[in-house]
């Protein structure tokens, strides 16, 4: 088998991303399941796995990153995608697995769903299908949530981390040294909200930029899981108390969204967008920074004008520094640092909350019980644990590396490279989201009413009364 060094693998072609996310977003496959072809050949297995966007317009080059990294040139990968948005892929996977189809044989799962899945019995237990070497390097190596969200109650693997994603801020660089600020020495010690809310807004008012601070508001499952969670953590609070204790446990646990943290994490969405003329809003605070269209702002509708030199900073995942700082894009202009906090590390009402908080998202593979190639489907796994593999990944796609050790020694990866102590930092301050049976519909529920206060709907109190009773009707319902 041929050995190729990761800074050899070539790079996805940007004017192609550039071009997709000027259209609308990175395309996806809508509807119902659509097979590419297959890498090559007609001799050997070919498995069919569903995959992540950017892996799709890749898929020749992560095929054989997989090859390079021990899998069998006669194991032939389809990629397809089940739909334009993680609730799409749910519902998907929902019914696929329901009906006991052999087809997709791998899944790439969000952190969030692998736990509903294994309650319903309806994934793999990789524990009879690895060997023990590999899974003792995913439970002794790997970032130590995303390992949790992939294990079932009763101690066995479920599926096999494919990358943490860690959200930060990616900003303008030049902007904001013209502006006479120096956020490069904030890489690993974060702003405060207020701070980074007035020096943006300065930045802003000096630039000739049409947007500030893009984020996602729309009333989607980002907003739940992540962004919010984020604002409120930072902030001290919680979604069920606290999270070291409850985010896997339904039933007994309390519901705290109306506590004093979440409803300032409001309060300062709300001035980031309305401004401080706007009632129920952060006394203080630099407002107008962020635009109402963020209202209906997803992934890629708020990272356009990002891309496009047409905004301030943008709060994102991974994949878009890979090609936000391609040299066709930002390059070295832009700058990436930590999430900000609201109150310091350690002053937050519960555990693991205060200070800077990364939404610890990510995305696992998991294995259709169905599956008539489970040999394939190991040595696909077998791939993933591999280190040349994850450099290679992040190399090309910008995935971080489940193992913390090889994101440390990935610094003369191209772009990505430049950003290893954020990525690091963020890894080491990152908090996972709720993950049981109900967490999906919880999530619904928390976003609608997140975003209605922040456009101002009903006030934080108004908004919180709803939303905890919803919870608890949700918790009531098990």
């Amino acid at each position: 088998m041929s050995e190729r060094s990761y800074h050899q693998v070539r790079s996805i072609d940007r004017r192609d991303l550039l071009r997709s996310v000027g259209a609308g977003g990175i395309v996806s496959l809508a509807g119902c399941l659509s097979w590419g072809e297959t890498s090559s050949g007609s001799n050997g297995t070919t498995i069919q796995i569903t995959a992540p966007d950017e892996w799709r317009n890749a898929a020749s080059e992560v095929t054989q990153n997989l090859y390079d990294a021990g899998m069998s040139e006669d194991i032939h990968i389809e990629m397809a995608s089940p739909g334009q948005t993680t609730d799409d892929s749910l519902a998907q996977y929902q019914q696929w697995l329901s009906a006991g189809l052999s087809t997709p044989d791998l899944l790439v799962c969000d952190v969030g769903w692998i736990r509903p899945f294994i309650v319903r019995d309806q994934l793999l237990s990789l524990d009879d299908m690895l060997p023990d070497e590999t899974l003792t390097r995913i439970r002794e190596q790997y970032v130590a949530q995303s390992v949790q969200s992939a294990t079932g109650d009763d101690g066995n693997l479920y599926a096999v981390p494919l990358y943490p994603d860690l959200p930060t801020i990616q900003y303008r660089r030049d902007l904001v040294e013209n502006a006479g600020y120096d956020w490069q020495q904030h890489a690993t010690d974060p702003l405060s909200w207020k701070r980074f809310a007035a020096e943006l807004q300065d930045v802003y008012e000096q630039s000739d930029v049409d947007y500030g601070f893009n984020w996602q508001a729309a009333s989607e499952l980002q907003l739940a899981c992540c962004v919010f969670n984020e604002f409120l953590s930072s902030w001290g609070g919680a979604y069920f108390g606290n999270p070291m204790e409850n985010l896997y446990t339904i039933g007994d646990r309390p519901v705290t969204v109306t506590e004093k943290p979440v409803l300032d994490s409001l309060r300062m969405a709300r001035t980031f967008i309305h401004g401080t003329d706007t009632p129920d809003t952060l006394d203080g605070f630099t407002g107008g920074i962020t635009s109402t269209e963020a209202f209906q702002w997803g992934l890629s509708p708020s990272m356009r004008p990002f891309t496009q030199n047409n905004a301030v900073a943008l709060r994102n995942w991974p994949y878009s520094i890979n090609i936000n700082g391609a040299s066709d894009a930002l390059g070295e202009s832009m700058g990436v640092m930590p999430m900000p906090y609201g109150v310091p590390e350690g002053d937050g009402k519960y555990p693991g909350t205060g200070g800077s908080i990364a939404a610890l998202g990510g995305w696992n593979y998991a294995v259709n019980p169905e599956t008539e190639h489970r040999e394939a489907c190991v040595e696909f796994l077998q791939a993933l644990t591999t280190e040349s593999f994850q450099l290679a990944n992040f190399s090309l796609i910008g995935h971080i590396p489940p193992i913390p050790d090889v994101l440390a020694s990935a610094t003369d990866v191209s772009i990505m490279g430049r950003y290893v102590e954020t990525l690091t930092y963020a890894s080491e301050h990152s908090l996972a989201r709720p993950a049981t049976t109900i967490w999906p519909e919880q999530s619904q529920v928390v976003a609608q009413e997140a975003n209605g206060v922040m456009m101002g709907d009903y006030t934080p109190e108004e908004g919180m009364d709803r939303l905890a009773n919803r919870l608890k009707r949700i918790e009531g319902s098990v």
